[in-house]
């Protein structure tokens, strides 16, 4: 079974490309938001992260104050990791558990923010990049989240370089509304369907 990691920084179109993946039938497991079902309902990480964020990372209902925890390890590379060392790892796991129950599936999909970044992008058979211009990711999010220009910036600021994934990954899709996505999507489904290559 062939495991395929999709990337890309925030706004550069993730979520529609995987909706188009599983168009076709393909499996996506979404890492993101299973680290935010982890964090709100793993109890063993809801104390780790107290312990390391303080209590009032939680709201008095119990669920992860996800503003507050942004604002505090963006600006704190050391708070990132540590937070990421917590979460990384039991996502993974899940990943492995989820995986097995499509065993005919022709391959699966880990989307994934930071899968460079995590030091997961070796676990997979290939890793696809999605792109965008600065100004097109700002725009998309700006529309989707309540987060001001500053803070989108500031996270763009804080995830790698577009150029240093470039060089990481095997195929990229460019997503910045002058290349047809879908052609792109089709082709490359085509390509791992009948070889497993994209080169």
């Amino acid at each position: 079974m062939m495991k395929i990691g999709i990337t890309g920084g925030i706004g550069s179109g993730k979520t529609t490309v995987c909706e188009i993946f599983k168009l076709l039938g393909i499996p996506v497991f979404h890492a993101d938001a299973e680290a935010r079902n982890l964090q709100n309902n793993n109890l063993q990480i809801r104390d780790q992260l107290k312990g390391l964020l303080g209590n009032n990372i939680y709201t008095p209902d119990g669920m992860l104050d996800r503003k507050m925890m942004g604002e505090i390890i963006f600006n704190d590379q050391n708070l990132l990791q540590a937070v990421n060392a917590i979460i990384h790892p039991a996502v993974r796991q899940t990943f492995l558990k989820w995986g097995g129950v499509f065993a005919d599936a022709p391959y699966l999909i880990y989307e994934a923010a930071i899968l460079f970044e995590s030091g997961y992008a070796s676990d997979f058979d290939l890793n696809i990049l999605i792109l965008a211009d600065e100004k097109t990711r700002i725009d998309r999010v700006l529309k989707r989240d309540q987060l001001t220009e500053e803070i989108i910036r500031q996270r763009i600021r804080n995830q790698m370089p577009d150029e240093q994934k470039r060089n990481l990954a095997d195929y990229i899709i460019e997503n910045n509304d002058k290349i047809l996505l879908l052609p792109q999507v089709l082709k490359l489904d085509k390509l791992i369907r009948e070889d497993g290559k994209t080169r």
